[in-house]
């Protein structure tokens, strides 16, 4: 029995990547979604797949849904910034499984709300099935063992000079110049979106620059690990880039710019004709501080290095990997949640399928 899978917006950067991998997976029924009819008649000559031509968020969705026969959505189509969860809905309506690829964090967090009419229809609603919270969260559970009590958690992504699609830029620089809460001392603490500028050192990489960024993984990693001090950073992969961000978010915090959407638009043409100056190297981080079982101060580094763009996989391939275990007769808990303890690093790994590219470095100091 093939296991059908619908991947809305299919086309986009991100669904692109789902479909190419899952294309290549049997036992998976593929169909592809969107608003563009020849968008998907070529992604179609290129992958063999189905489509689905029509608008996800409109009424009678759900009927589509139970018309093809579908089993699992996969929806890519961000930026999820202000969008409502009338597609995870008619999921619930239709008795289809849900994940999609956001890292809002108001969105994936408050997921939950669908958690009573997903449970009733048997169903799973996986917000965040990305590098955040996913990935993020795998890493550190292979790990925490180690630790009696973790008090620091400081991570972030410095990605490669390949730009993501318009909609992710959007849909990230939405809140530049904004406060966002991170947390010190146990209590919420604000920052300013893509502001904190930090120079950091990243085995492989060199020197990055990162800025503060808006995670869901700030509020769940308090909740999942007791961190009492948690940051995340993020940067481009090239300074130009990092530097230009930073300004468009002062001036936002300034006043001097309202809507950061035509400058996000700008600095998408900017970086994408500036990609062929980059390594094509990415990087996940997280230091992690804590004590050990004997109460000894205990410090945990991981990193996981991305090269020749391969990167660009790392957000796609949880629902990937996701849609594999499905066909493998895997049975998620019913219910809505942030995607994190579905998906094992090795799991997530094994999706992107690129080992020669992907190295996945542990060290642990101090400690008994």
């Amino acid at each position: 029995m093939s296991l059908s899978v619908l991947v809305i917006g299919g086309y986009g950067n991100f669904g692109t990547i789902v479909c190419r991998h899952l294309a290549a997976v049997e036992g998976i029924e593929l169909y592809a979604a969107g608003r563009d009819a020849a968008r998907l008649a070529n992604l179609a000559q290129r992958f063999a797949l189905q489509t689905w031509c029509g608008d996800a968020h409109a009424a009678g969705f759900a009927d589509t849904l139970r018309q093809l026969g579908i089993d699992l959505v996969i929806h890519t189509g961000g930026p999820f910034q202000g969008q409502s969860y009338r597609v995870a809905e008619q999921c619930i309506e239709a008795g289809v499984h849900y994940c999609d690829l956001a890292d809002c964090r108001t969105f994936v967090n408050g997921i939950h709300v669908l958690d009573a009419p997903a449970r009733a229809a048997g169903v799973a609603v996986l917000s965040g099935c990305s590098s955040v919270p996913s990935l993020s969260a795998a890493l550190l559970d292979e790990q925490r063992q180690r630790f009696a009590r973790i008090d620091r958690i400081e991570h972030g992504i410095s990605s490669s000079a390949k730009m993501p699609g318009l909609a992710t830029v959007e849909g990230v620089l939405a809140y530049a110049g904004q406060p966002i809460l991170q947390r010190r001392g146990g209590q919420p603490h604000a920052v300013h979106g893509w502001l904190g500028l930090q120079r950091r050192q990243l085995p492989g990489l060199g020197w990055r620059w990162l800025a503060n960024v808006d995670v869901p993984d700030m509020d769940l990693f308090g909740e999942r690990y007791g961190a009492r001090d948690l940051v995340f950073k993020a940067g481009p992969g090239l300074m130009p880039g990092a530097l230009a961000t930073a300004l468009l978010a002062q001036a936002r915090r300034l006043g001097l710019i309202a809507d950061p959407a035509p400058w996000a638009r700008r600095l998408h043409r900017m970086g994408t004709a500036c990609e062929r100056f980059g390594d094509g190297r990415s990087a996940l981080y997280l230091e992690v501080h804590g004590v050990d079982h004997n109460q000894l101060p205990l410090r945990l580094d991981i990193q996981l290095n991305a090269a020749r763009e391969k990167g660009q996989e790392i957000p796609a391939c949880a629902s990937v990997a996701l849609a594999r275990k499905l066909a493998d007769s895997y049975q998620p808990t019913p219910g809505a949640r942030p995607c994190v303890g579905e998906i094992s690093v090795a799991e997530y790994l094994a999706a992107i399928d690129a080992p020669a590219d992907l190295q996945l470095h542990v060290r642990y100091q101090g400690g008994a």
